[in-house]
């Protein structure tokens, strides 16, 4: 019998196992290409917390350093429209301190901040700063509670914490069931995170969806603030979408079990006489290929442009990842993109594909063609 789960925020151990994908390889640890199968695996379940509401890892796993790679535009764009939304509120200009806690999920803003005129600070140094920034760094952090309380620790005086995230509701919404990964340790949703931040003496301030990844959040939290309405438009849409209850998750749960329709669409193509590539070797690709079992006789190969991936294969797989360039020699007839955002973006720099007859595929989540 397993050792039973405790909370990385609130250390209570009353909870359930919420969506389970059992025995999954790390993402972070892309094997070479003639590396020997089976690749290590281990157990990748989401554990919801009955008291304080956050989703979270329920296995901990050992994860090494992601292997570099090239920010879509889409990400960057995304960074740029969400620092001109805190340079329109006022928390973003010259004479100000910033303290960011960055993660593997893209580069730094400290450059971007600097050039509005900011004094970026170390986290380390324990000098508190007017705005502390956290890019996705929370949820790669194990123990949740000190993470927060370290975070709200640094704020000066009448400062701004604004966290960018993707909450729990995009993913019960969206049915983004492959977004769960090892070494991402904390799932929170709005309601929960308002809760924990409160506790600390911090209030949600301002929110601001975007479309990025499905549904991305960039929220703000100031001493003793409340919600604008916006805001708390927010944070009720995911109460009443049940972030907090465990049955809402059994879609969840259902789309996960449903991973073999994209097994079942590649049969199909391949039966039609068709082939068909991915493109985007990101951390969410990995369930994808691992949970439908899909091997190269099915799908090529995963073309991606982070030169430290090509040369490997796909986790658990023998699915090769290749340049962008080895991708149009091989003149698929499908190339289904396992990172949405890149739609545009890949149909500009790899003109060949559609050149020579193929069409980009995109999991949405059954697969679609797009228009030519």
């Amino acid at each position: 019998m397993s050792e039973p789960v405790r909370c990385r925020a609130c250390r209570d151990d009353r909870g359930r196992i919420v969506l389970d994908l059992g025995a999954q390889p790390p993402w972070d640890r892309m094997p070479a290409r003639d590396a020997p199968l089976p690749d290590p695996t281990a157990p990748l379940r989401m554990w919801l917390c009955r008291s304080c509401g956050l989703a979270q890892l329920a296995d901990d796993v050992e994860v090494t350093e992601e292997l570099h790679g090239v920010e879509p535009r889409a990400f960057v764009e995304q960074s740029d429209r969400s620092i001109t939304r805190l340079a329109d509120e006022g928390m973003v200009r010259p004479g100000r301190t910033v303290l960011e806690f960055g993660s593997p999920h893209g580069p730094s803003w400290r450059t971007r901040l600097t050039g509005h005129g900011m004094t970026a600070l170390d986290p380390d140094s324990g000098r508190p700063a007017d705005l502390v920034l956290d890019v996705y760094g929370l949820l790669h952090e194990p123990d949740q509670r000190t993470a927060l309380r370290r975070r709200a620790r640094l704020l000066a005086p009448g400062g701004t914490l604004a966290l960018q995230l993707l909450p729990l509701g995009t993913v019960l919404r969206q049915r983004q069931w492959y977004d769960l990964r090892h070494g991402h340790h904390a799932y929170w949703s709005l309601p929960a995170l308002a809760d924990a931040l409160g506790e600390l003496g911090l209030g949600v301030h301002r929110a601001w969806r975007y479309p990025l990844s499905g549904g991305t959040v960039l929220l703000t939290a100031r001493a003793g603030a409340e919600p604008d309405p916006a805001a708390r438009r927010l944070i009720e849409e995911e109460e009443t979408l049940g972030v907090r209850r465990p049955a809402a998750f059994t879609a969840l749960q259902r789309a996960a079990d449903g991973a073999g329709e994209l097994r079942r669409w590649l049969l199909a193509e391949r039966d039609a006489g068709r082939t068909v590539a991915g493109y985007g070797a990101a951390s969410r690709a990995i369930p994808l290929v691992c949970r439908a079992e899909l091997r190269a006789d099915l799908l090529l190969a995963v073309g991606d442009a982070a030169p430290a991936k090509q040369g490997r294969r796909m986790p658990g797989t023998d699915v090769p990842v290749v340049s962008p360039a080895e991708l149009v020699d091989l003149r698929p007839d499908r190339v289904a993109l396992f990172v949405p955002e890149l739609a545009d973006e890949m149909r500009v720099a790899l003109p060949g594909i559609e050149a020579r007859g193929g069409r980009w595929v995109v999991l949405d989540p059954a697969p679609r063609l797009l228009p030519v």
